[in-house]
């Protein structure tokens, strides 16, 4: 039987979601609650593959068991056994081949930055307080990423992946005082996708760059041409998105 585990982390203290060896993640203390719970080799599979000190507000995994699981006091008991950046919410069955990687409509992500210098949020937001952003020309920018679907100049080099196709869906900077937040959804991610487009576009905000250069940005397929990464404790996962009501139970 499959299940899927609905659940969140602070990525402050891991290497990504994805087990590496020598280094702690958060699929490995996950696979590690589980099997003792479960007294058996559980291993998952997960909905992306976030990078160093990335965050997951909303994320997926399913894993497969011989065993019926107790759906209502299993999220429970795994909470007791995970350390307290991890959070499960929700354990429910779906059907023997769905997946939480391919079977995936959208992910959305945010991605905060502060515009004044903040103690209370130096491990959660970009804190960029020593040069004005000008969100209008982000926003411009913006417009531009729907005009591609090939984003290999914000694709970290040397990856395993086949194609560096992505279909945006959402992408818009929002200013809430003295914080901004960079909103972007779309069908998949390449590694590092984001950070890189969050880089560029804070040169962008800060007048190295025009809005309208970010298309031969784009358009050159070469990593070099964008702009460095952001930080990867600003960024969060928020939500991952599947057609549930037809794969849930079996139906």
């Amino acid at each position: 039987m499959r299940y899927f585990i609905e659940f969140s982390y602070n990525g402050k203290n891991y290497f990504g979601y994805q087990i590496q060896p020598d280094a702690i993640s958060v699929q490995e203390e996950l696979e590690k609650a589980l099997s003792t719970i479960l007294r058996e080799d559980i291993k998952t599979t997960g909905a992306g593959r976030t990078d160093t000190g990335v965050h997951a507000k909303k994320i997926f995994a399913h894993f497969d068991t011989e065993k019926a699981v107790d759906e209502v006091n299993l999220p429970h008991k795994l909470n007791s056994f995970l350390p307290p950046d991890i959070a499960v919410k929700r354990i429910f069955q779906v059907r023997a081949d769905f997946h939480a990687r391919f079977d995936a409509t959208y992910r959305t992500y945010e991605y905060y930055i502060s515009l004044a210098k903040n103690p209370f949020t130096q491990e959660s937001a970009w804190q960029h307080w020593k040069r004005k952003l000008d969100i209008a020309p982000m926003n411009e920018a913006c417009k531009i990423l729907f005009e591609y679907e090939d984003f290999t100049s914000f694709a970290k080099l040397k990856t395993d992946n086949k194609t560096n196709i992505c279909k945006m869906y959402k992408a818009e900077w929002e200013q809430n005082g003295t914080e901004l937040k960079f909103t972007v959804s779309a069908n998949r991610f390449l590694r590092n996708m984001v950070r890189a487009i969050v880089g560029t576009m804070v040169e962008i905000g800060s007048g190295k760059i025009k809005p309208e250069e970010l298309r031969k940005i784009i358009e050159d397929k070469n990593r070099n041409a964008a702009g460095t990464s952001a930080p990867g404790h600003g960024l969060y996962l928020v939500d991952v998105g599947y057609e549930f009501e037809s794969k849930e139970n079996g139906s």
